[in-house]
């Protein structure tokens, strides 16, 4: 199966404004495989995983079910320090995270905020370099999870 990319950023009129935010990829692989390739390119891009979370094991502690769902929580202090200097209420939206979830056809979608969000959020300097950095580096590491190389 080829990879598909749904979209640089998820732009539906009449979408609430969180979904203007969102980036939306898909992925030719199942979660857990989409997760591990993501959390190898995050560590061999030098970045730091904090913590990974599989929501749909923690449903099924809880006795409910829950596609397959997993939370990668990874960042890189060069690039979000920066943005913490210039407003800390960036530290609510950093370190950075990336969903990897199977929805209820099997298809398995790669979805995180666009970092242009945290302009606007946190009244951040429009032409702050570590925005395109982090941008980029999203793009980046989203795009070797769901290579089929």
């Amino acid at each position: 199966m080829k990879a598909m990319i749904v979209a640089a950023g998820v732009t539906l009129a009449g979408a609430p404004t969180w979904a203007q935010e969102l980036v939306a990829k898909m992925s030719p692989h199942d979660v857990a495989t989409t997760m591990d390739r993501l959390e190898s390119a995050v560590e061999a891009a030098g970045a730091e995983v904090f913590v990974r979370v599989d929501h749909a094991a923690g449903a099924e502690k809880a006795e409910m079910e829950l596609r397959p769902t997993q939370l990668l929580i990874f960042g890189n202090p060069k690039l979000g320090t920066p943005a913490m200097q210039d407003a800390q209420t960036v530290g609510l939206d950093l370190p950075m995270r990336v969903l990897v979830y199977a929805d209820d056809q099997g298809a398995v979608h790669v979805t995180y905020e666009a970092p242009e969000k945290l302009v606007t959020a946190h009244g951040l300097p429009e032409d702050a370099g570590y925005i395109e950095k982090m941008t980029e580096a999203l793009d980046n590491l989203t795009a070797k999870a769901i290579s089929e190389e």
